[in-house]
């Protein structure tokens, strides 16, 4: 019997298992012998030369991935888009993870469709295949055709989703909660609680009604880009183990060459990807939690900068508050700016840190790990790097990862990791930082203005014209060519100065002519001097023209 209307509960899924010690017990020596010998295995032959042992291995790291079930098949998702993690030919095999798992039987598939909407799917649909055209860690998706002879995508969900999920996410709570001392690694405190938003996060996955009112949130989300497209849901057609959305005619962000074979450029759909991903966190809120290779694809169109990108699966999402979006902000500005005391204060704001903690002693580590990361510029920034520095540093001060951040942190990883799937020299900030910056330039929100401010001003009230500097330098001298966001910085700045809003930057531009009761003009001059060579009339122009012929 399935139950559909269950969510995960930590304590009453516990108790569930342990009063069912015949299926407690088999499952748990089964998960442990099996990562045990696979760990034995990986120890032998893991720094092998031999090609024919490294497909061989990984080949078994898959398979042993598949018989874990769901729970291990979707951590195993998360290493596929690793390859900064994982060797290249382990890679290969591990991408199967995301949409080439085997499948379940057909004719369980049209049982289930039958017993979700009453009718056969040969009934429901103009044409319904014999067989799935993919199969993924949840169900397994048929291109079907429907009655006024469109195409359309039906997931149908795995049988016994609900009992294997509740069963293995208990497991891997014990396992973690218990082994976590021993291994190698330090999240501070609170695995079990990483674990706990993994499984909410699972069972609100295997709600296909919830996953087709995700899709219809994020669509209207993003209705007025261009570049970032959602697959229509067929509401008559779905249901709790059903979804059926428009078919999808684009190429999976998998490979950098098969992406080029289809005459896609790869660099502007990481583009479009980390745009929209950062959209998701720092303006709607809302984010796909599942950004992996088979959850994306690319679509014909877009332009060198900006390719035209679909998401699919909307089972994993996730939201963020309002006041944790600006603080990230803050946070990212904060290390850019290289103002580690207050980027400790970010990270006691968000939870990273104990309010008891003295911030001052960490000033020295965080620059140490974070001010290197950088080099020369801020496109060197990668976040791999940064991760392994402070998983150290997590042992000598007291970070915890706040379990709400979990999923953040999964998307974010993901997303970094697909891109550099396409692109191994990407760097995550040299497209993060300028839309950051632009968002402070133009967002009229009296939030990110308090930002801005934050940035452009000191202490005193004076402004900083080197910070002001950086933040126009990273957004308009990436490249040769004509900036488009030009105007639109321009407009918000006059219309910012103009307003009610600007009163507090009007007085502090006076204050900055005014030093020891005496007027100083240095500052001003250096002001004028710097809206003159970015906001030229010829540049405006410029970036007129460039906008009309190439809108974005």
């Amino acid at each position: 019997m399935i139950n559909t209307n269950s969510k995960y509960s930590s304590k009453e899924d516990l108790i569930w298992l342990l009063l069912r010690p015949w299926i407690f017990i088999p499952r748990v020596l089964y998960i442990l012998l099996t990562l045990v010998f696979l760990v034995i295995r990986i120890l032998f032959q893991g720094n092998s030369n031999n090609k024919f042992v490294q497909k061989s291995l990984s080949k078994y790291l898959f398979d042993v991935i598949t018989e874990l079930g769901p729970c291990f098949i979707k951590l195993g998702q998360a290493l596929s888009t690793r390859p900064d993690l994982v060797r290249q030919d382990w890679l290969e095999e591990l991408t199967n993870l995301q949409d080439n798992l085997p499948p379940f039987e057909h004719k369980i598939a049209l049982r289930i469709i039958e017993e979700e909407f009453g009718n056969p799917a040969n009934e429901l649909f103009d044409d319904f295949p014999d067989k799935p055209i993919a199969s993924a860690s949840l169900g397994i998706v048929y291109k079907a055709k429907k009655k006024n002879n469109s195409f359309c995508a039906v997931k149908v969900q795995r049988p016994n989703l609900y009992f294997l999920i509740r069963r293995d996410v208990v497991i891997l709570k014990i396992l973690a909660t218990t082994f976590s001392p021993f291994l190698p690694f330090n999240l501070g405190v609170g695995i079990g609680e990483i674990i706990d938003e993994f499984g909410k996060a699972l069972f609100d996955e295997i709600d296909y009604d919830k996953e087709g009112k995700n899709a219809v949130k994020f669509a209207k989300l993003f209705k007025d880009n261009p570049n970032v497209f959602v697959p229509k849901l067929e509401k008559d057609l779905s249901s709790k183990r059903v979804i059926t959305t428009s078919w999808i005619n684009g190429v999976k962000l998998r490979d950098r060459e098969i992406l080029e074979q289809n005459e896609l450029n790869p660099t502007s759909f990481i583009r479009t990807c980390v745009i929209s991903g950062l959209q998701q966190l720092f303006e709607h809120g809302y984010f796909h939690a599942d950004p992996h290779p088979g959850n994306m694809f690319a679509l014909k169109g877009g332009s060198a900068d900006s390719g035209h990108l679909a998401y699919v699966d909307f089972g994993m999402m996730d939201s963020i508050t309002n006041s944790d979006r600006l603080t990230l902000i803050r946070a990212i500005v904060h290390l850019i700016n290289e103002q580690y005391l207050l980027l400790a204060k970010d990270f006691q704001k968000l939870g990273f840190l104990t309010k008891d903690q003295d911030l001052e002693l960490l000033v020295k580590p965080l620059k140490e790990i974070l001010g290197d990361s950088f080099g020369a510029e801020v496109g060197n920034f990668n976040l791999k790097n940064v991760t392994d520095k402070f998983s150290e540093l997590m042992y000598s001060y007291p970070f915890r990862v706040p379990s709400r951040f979990a999923l953040i942190i999964r998307a974010v990883v993901s997303q970094e990791g697909l891109a550099l799937r396409l692109d191994p020299e990407f760097k995550i900030l040299k497209i993060a930082y300028p839309y950051i910056a632009k968002k402070l330039l133009t967002d009229n929100s009296e939030e990110i203005i308090q930002i801005l401010l934050e940035v452009v001003f000191d202490n005193e009230g004076r402004i900083q014209i080197e910070k002001l500097e950086s933040l126009l330098n990273i957004l308009f001298k990436s490249s040769e060519s004509i900036s488009p966001d030009l105007i639109p910085v321009a407009n918000a700045g006059l219309k910012l100065f103009v307003s009610e809003k600007g009163s507090e930057v009007r007085k502090n531009l006076l204050l900055s002519l005014i030093k020891d009761d005496k007027l100083e003009f240095k500052d001003a001059e250096k002001l004028l001097s710097l809206i003159k060579e970015n906001f030229s009339p010829l540049k405006l122009a410029r970036s007129a023209v460039q906008n009309m012929i190439s809108p974005v």
